[in-house]
């Protein structure tokens, strides 16, 4: 038999207790709102693009997808039938009829052109070689920067007002928006140092972009190494710069390397600041195809981001568009989330080999 009599020990609902339970349900629901939102994105994105990247049959990869040059798809009707190639293609198709049928001394056959569609055949091969040049130029230049920037503030700089105003400036240019450093960048490097649409103008202009990220990150992972490390190398006779390369900065690379995956995944998203800078519409050779190895820094490239912009808003919306759109989104996050991943392996790497 079951008593009703309550447990005297059992904790009353106060109105605290109530604010809290709401708190945390909210936060909560919060929680699962922007996981619902990433994943309806990143699901579209995958379900889609991968309709593009992938085939049913051997070797179950859209191969000229990922290694040709976008080309422009011509859509005609041949002896009664719709059919879709390239240009490329479209050309060889037409030259090897209109000569077998000069041979044959018959008519040549009737092909009638339906549409041509900008970008829509081929593939994106030179945009993710520009992508891949973009990101790893402009995070070596930003991070040899922007980790020295760090060491300076946090090790040599005397603290002060001088200081302080430098890292408040430096916050504030991380809420630039990016499209003023595209224009800082084509003012700057393109006009200014006359280095045109080139690899260089992009590397440097997404170098400064990302390089408030990288300063903070870097400078806060220097100033977390204990103090006892430092004081025990300089009392054991190092100097200040063996005391920095030898006891800080080892501790601190997982903290650095955290600061790059942040400055990979802003850098590889931006369109704005290559647009001015660093990106070409349409490149008819890949970038080692020069004559001089220094025209290799001098010279435009295509890029991903900027490849979804045109082919999302510079020509008209259908069928054929979206599928490369979504195939050019697929595989730029699959690059961006490679690298990234490349990344932290090498930061767990670093933080199990240095622990204190």
């Amino acid at each position: 038999m079951t008593s009703d009599v309550k447990n005297p020990y059992a904790s009353k609902p106060t109105a605290i207790r109530r604010w809290e339970k709401s708190f945390f349900w909210v936060f909560r629901v919060a929680t699962y709102v922007v996981l619902l939102c990433g994943a309806l994105i990143f699901g579209d994105i995958f379900i889609k693009g991968s309709r593009t990247v992938f085939r049913a049959e051997f070797p179950f990869v859209n191969v000229p997808f990922l290694t040709q040059s976008p080309e422009t798809l011509n859509i005609f009707e041949y002896q009664g039938k719709k059919r879709e190639m390239g240009a490329t293609e479209f050309r060889a198709f037409r030259e090897k009829e209109e000569t077998a049928a000069k041979a044959e001394g018959r008519p040549a056959p009737e092909i009638k052109l339906i549409d041509n569609i900008a970008y829509s055949a081929g593939g994106i091969f030179p945009c993710i070689v520009g992508t891949v040049l973009l990101i790893v130029g402009s995070m070596t230049i930003a991070l040899v920067l922007g980790v020295a920037s760090a060491i300076f503030l946090s090790e040599y700089a005397r603290q002060g007002p001088v200081v302080r105003m430098i890292r408040l400036a430096i916050l504030n240019l991380a809420g630039v928006p990016s499209i003023v450093f595209g224009l800082f960048g084509f003012g700057m490097f393109v006009i200014f140092f006359g280095w045109n649409t080139s690899l260089m103008a992009g590397w440097f202009t997404l170098a400064f972009m990302v390089l408030p990220v990288v300063i903070t990150a870097s400078e806060e992972s220097l100033k977390s190494v204990p103090r006892g490390f430092r004081e025990g190398s300089l009392a054991l006779g190092a100097t200040k710069w063996q005391t920095i390369q030898k006891s800080v900065l080892p501790y601190a690379l997982p903290g650095i390397l955290t600061s790059s995956i942040l400055g990979i995944a802003r850098v590889a998203g931006e369109t704005a600041p290559i647009m001015f800078t660093a990106a070409y519409v349409m490149s008819d050779k890949l970038p080692w195809q020069v004559a001089k190895v220094s025209d290799f820094f001098f010279q435009g490239v295509m890029a991903l981001p900027y490849h979804i912009y045109v082919v999302s808003s510079k020509i008209p919306q259908n069928e054929y568009t979206e599928r490369v759109q979504y195939g050019t989104a697929f595989v730029f996050l699959f690059i961006v989330a490679l690298i990234a991943m490349a990344s932290i392996v090498l930061r767990n790497k670093l933080r199990s080999r240095y622990k204190w």
